[in-house]
């Protein structure tokens, strides 16, 4: 569903949105007084009686003036904001927090709740089975009884249960159901348009509303579950919301209905989760059919890949993703699955190179008979029949055939959409795609997300295990870990039997989203910020928050200090001293003074942002060369530190970021880290000696014992570990640095002159007063934490948006959009203020059908390839984007919105543009994937979505009158749907033969 779509369907629903609600409210609120806290408090209460005049008038019309009585409450709250935290009175504000009764109802074999209004008595479902719409070839689960009921009742039910459970069930009763009362569904993403038909609609589907939390399309869903009229119901489907009550509250709150909540954590076939340590003889068992972990196995794994594959650090940095080793441990275990009888397999890999290169790998394994072979022959046959005799010699297709004849299949992102019949997948396989087999394969526990490596999420796991265990077929399923080198056991238990990731808001606003809204009456911007998701998860939190604050504030009253004054004094010159004394550190790490000091053996203390780690022994340092996008080459210097690390942590890599300290108690695990230098927080004048060869435990150990003696001989009671002079031993004689050398050592001198330094209960009386400071410091955070939630998110974006719109031209000053906002209504696939600003200055007019279709493809490539470098003719082309996105980028900033031109310019990918200029011009598939690197799947999916963004473009001339720019759009679109880009997939031809 588009963005426009939504608007084109909701907008004739608000045109006389609460006139006479909006009258009634605004005497009211003209009367608020902002310095007056006693007076706002009675406006308050005017407003409530006012609001509930409102609803006695109104009492038949379905919408309630909620929005209007938040917007008027924040109003005032913003207004009457005091200075001092401790003033604030946070207890009023709980008369924003929408409030919705939470009810449990009996259920058999699941649990049942209701989200219902405030004031409205709730009467249960009646069970109508003389009325079922759809009679089921099976007995109904207890969980689809209790959906099916609520349904039947014409009630909104969200059902959230594991992967291949029967949540489908639901959505076909409710698509029957409708057929019987003549109602029309909205199922998932088709496209609608029109109030006329929105009135018809009897319910609307959203199949995986887990998708709501993605980062790009969830937005999407947000807007059209918050602009969809009150009388529609909903029937919402997920494997994994954790926190799906919270949501049908959100339901609740918006449309004013009662919404049921049917969970179960019931499996139809239970899973056990194995480990498979890579060069082992078996799978261990960790987590039975009953979830217990069992620690006795997992450690016996452990030891297992300890002795034959664990890699120290050094290893790992010499290897480039351990696809080597994984090939041969997969082969074997791939075997060891077929002789257990443990297939059909589902083999996650976590990117889509590996996951091809891995099923080559084991291409070499048989695992069909002759009938099998002939059967799979004729079917992929029949499918690549509909291609032309070219395109059935594209690599892809005669690469699969081998590998299917033996069982092996693919199926990731970059795939022909016509063959994708799947094993081997990646991740985006477990998003809904209905295959169960009997064993799911894991071949790696970390994975990259775009930004950094990280571990697999438990929800993550979750989701793909899901695929494990056919119903009717498995009494179990089996999910499988396959690990190279050890892990701890907190870590594998945080994947294996972690919660689901609970359903987040993802909602941001994008301008299209403004511009349709400034074109709505009575409907404003504002109305989505303050009826999103996000927003009321916020507010969701206030009690929590509120409670926090007031615990901490009774903890501080409470807590007396004895010369407290005195101590305050103290207090704020150690402050001073820690202040200058991190100025001095940026002196201290400059490679030009620390660098002469980096000898193998010193001792050096470590500390983050995040964590202190403590002492570690250098062992090396090097200079790296990073060139920066100012292509100047700027060096960074990296030492070697041995440092003691959390077990827990360590993942095989010597990344700073994913480890951790080890807990006071614990046993430590010494690893090799790189460490740059403005980690380095301490630089000891001590240098300790260490084994020459660090690769094996004992060694490391040794290391570790050295430190913990050299702890022990100068404890802190007595200064510490000795550091070297900055200025005796550094020599630093930068005047600023010796400056405030000698400002600390003048604040030290005065400390040791203070009265209450020389006070025999000092150290007491210090550990009172620091105790109260920390509590301080956590009621100022909960009382900015509480005032952040009262406001409206989002609210400064919105206004600095809409400073970019009127700076462009788009909208004026009291909203009402102009030309430009109308036409960039119509775009909503791509950046639709830089495509306007393209189209008013007439980029397009003087260019031929393909160049047009060939630079709007940088709108919507999304892939990153190492290419040549462009002809001339398309550099010019991208040159005159760049130099329009550079002015929206300056337009952005001066509204103080947070954007980087560079990664700006960089999101406008020209990967595709020779491409997509060849298709235009006939030539054929096979030859245009000799052009490129990119898959040939995302080939496909890149000019689909650009015969997208061509047909808005065609809209958005049209809204503009140029009907010479819209015909040459609609030529551009005509010249690319053909051939294997636009085939049918082989289930829809095959439909579409039976038909004929």
């Amino acid at each position: 569903m588009e963005e426009r779509d939504i608007f084109d369907i909701f907008g004739d629903e608000f045109e006389n949105h609460s006139t006479k609600k909006k009258r009634r409210m605004e005497d009211v609120e003209e009367q608020i007084i902002t310095d007056n806290e006693s007076r706002a408090r009675d406006l308050l209460n005017q407003l409530e009686k006012a609001v509930a005049e409102i609803e006695d008038d109104e009492a038949e019309e379905p919408e309630i003036v909620e929005s209007e009585i938040v917007e008027i409450s924040n109003e005032i709250s913003v207004r009457e904001e005091p200075k001092n935290d401790e003033n604030i009175n946070f207890g009023k504000t709980f008369r924003e927090i929408p409030r919705v009764q939470i009810l449990s109802l009996p259920a058999v074999g699941c649990t049942h709740q209701v989200a219902v209004p405030p004031n409205h008595t709730y009467v249960p479902p009646e069970r109508r089975i003389s009325q079922d719409a759809l009679k089921f070839p099976f007995p109904l689960d207890g969980f689809q009884q209790e959906a099916i009921a609520c349904v039947e009742d014409g009630q909104s039910v969200l059902v959230s249960a594991h992967t291949s459970s029967g949540k489908t069930v639901v959505a076909l009763y409710a698509i029957s159901l409708a057929f019987r009362e003549r109602q029309r569904v909205i199922l998932r993403s088709m496209l609608y348009r029109g109030s006329e038909l929105l009135r018809e609609v009897g319910w609307v589907i959203f199949d995986e509303i887990h998708y709501m939390r993605d980062k790009e399309r969830g937005v999407v869903w947000e807007e059209s579950i918050i602009l969809l009229p009150d009388n529609v119901r909903y029937i919402f489907l997920s494997a994994t919301i954790p926190n799906a009550s919270q949501f049908a509250e959100w339901i609740t709150f918006l449309h004013k209905q009662n919404c049921h909540v049917i969970s179960t954590e019931f499996r139809p076939v239970p899973l056990q989760h194995y480990i498979y340590p890579a060069g082992g003889d078996g799978i261990y068992l960790v987590l039975n059919k009953d979830d217990e972990f069992m620690e006795n196995c997992f450690h016996r794994a452990m030891k297992t890949i300890d002795k034959g594959t664990s890699l120290t650090s050094a290893d790992m940095r010499g290897r480039k993703g351990g696809v080597v080793q994984t090939g041969s441990a997969l082969h074997k275990l791939i075997r060891l699955i077929m002789e257990k009888n443990l297939s059909p397999v589902i083999v996650f890999s976590f990117s889509r190179k590996e996951c091809e290169v891995q099923a080559m790998e084991i291409s070499s394994l048989d695992l069909t008979d002759s009938r099998e072979k002939f059967l799979i022959q004729d079917i992929f046959h029949n499918a690549i029949a509909l291609l032309s005799e070219e395109d059935r010699k594209l690599p892809q297709i005669e690469s699969l055939l081998p590998i299917l004849r033996n069982g092996i299949g693919i199926h990731h992102s970059g795939l022909l959409p016509i063959i994708k019949e799947a094993l081997f997948a990646t991740e985006t396989f477990s998003m809904g795609l209905n295959m169960p087999a009997k064993t799911v394969l894991f071949t790696a526990v970390r994975k990259f997300d775009g930004k950094v490596h990280r571990w697999l999420s438990s929800g993550e796991y979750i989701q793909m295990s899901g695929r494990a265990g056919r119903r009717g077929l498995d009494l179990r399923g089996v999910v499988i870990l396959m690990l190279e080198s050890s892990i701890g056991a907190d870590v594998a238990k945080n994947i294996i039997k972690g919660e689901a990731d609970p359903l987040n808001s993802e909602f941001r606003l994008t301008y299209n989203m403004v511009l349709n809204l400034f074109r709505v009456e009575g409907i404003n911007p504002e109305f989505m910020l303050e009826r999103s998701f996000f927003q009321f998860q916020k507010y969701s939190t206030m009690p929590a928050l509120y409670e926090k604050a007031e615990k901490i504030r009774i903890e501080v009253e409470n807590l007396i200090v004895p010369k407290e004054n005195k101590l305050l004094e103290y207090w704020n010159v150690k402050k001073d001293i820690e202040c200058l004394q991190e100025k001095m550190l940026a002196y201290i790490s400059k490679p030009n003074y620390i660098a002469p000091f980096l000898m193998p053996g010193r001792l050096l203390h470590i500390r983050t942002q995040r964590d202190v780690f403590g002492w570690g022994v250098l062992i090396n340092f090097r200079r790296l060369y990073c060139r920066r996008r100012n292509l100047e080459v700027n060096p960074e210097f990296v030492v070697d530190v041995l440092l003691p690390v959390s077990p827990a942590s360590y993942t095989g890599r010597g990344d700073i970021e994913c480890l951790r300290p080890a807990v006071p108690g614990q046993k430590a695990k010494i690893e090799t880290v790189p460490i740059l230098l403005h980690c380095i927080s301490k630089i000891s004048s001590i240098r300790v000696r260490y084994p020459h060869d660090l690769r094996s435990d004992d060694s490391r150990n040794s290391v570790l014992n050295t430190l913990t003696e050299v702890k022990r001989r100068f404890p802190e009671s007595k200064g510490g570990i000795p550091l070297l002079d900055p200025i005796a031993d550094m020599n630093i004689n930068d005047e600023k640095f010796i400056e405030m050398h000698n400002q600390v050592q003048l604040l030290k001198t005065s400390i040791d002159e203070m009265d209450i330094t020389k006070d025999p209960l000092f150290k007491d009386y210090l550990e009172k007063f620091e105790e109260k400071q920390q509590l301080l410091n956590k009621l100022t955070e909960a009382n900015e934490n509480l005032r952040n939630t009262r406001n409206l998110i989002h609210l400064d974006e919105l206004h600095r948006r809409k400073r970019v719109l009127r700076a462009l031209g788009y909208a004026n000053k009291q909203d009402v959009i102009t030309l430009k906002g109308r036409v960039a209504c119509e775009i909503s696939v791509a950046d639709e203020l830089l495509l306007t600003e393209m189209l008013f200055e007439g980029v397009f007019n003087e260019l031929s059908t393909e160049k047009c279709a060939s630079l709007l493809s940088c709108f919507v490539c999304q892939e990153k390839v190492e290419s040549a470098e462009l002809p001339p003719e398309f550099r010019d082309l991208l040159n005159s984007l760049h130099k329009i996105a550079k002015r929206i980028a300056q337009a952005t900033l001066e509204a103080n919105l947070e954007i980087d031109e560079t990664d700006y310019l960089q999101s406008f990918k020209p990967y595709m543009m020779q491409v997509v200029h060849a298709w235009c011009l006939g030539e054929s598939f096979f030859k245009i994937t000799g052009m490129t690197t990119i898959f040939e799947g995302s080939i496909i999916r890149c000019i689909r979505r650009l015969e997208e963004l061509l047909r808005e473009m065609a809209s958005a001339a049209r809204a503009m009158g140029n009907e010479d720019l819209e015909t040459k759009f609609n030529d551009a679109c005509s010249c690319m749907k053909r051939d294997i880009i636009f085939a049918a997939t082989s289930l829809i031809a095959m439909i579409a033969n039976k038909l004929i």
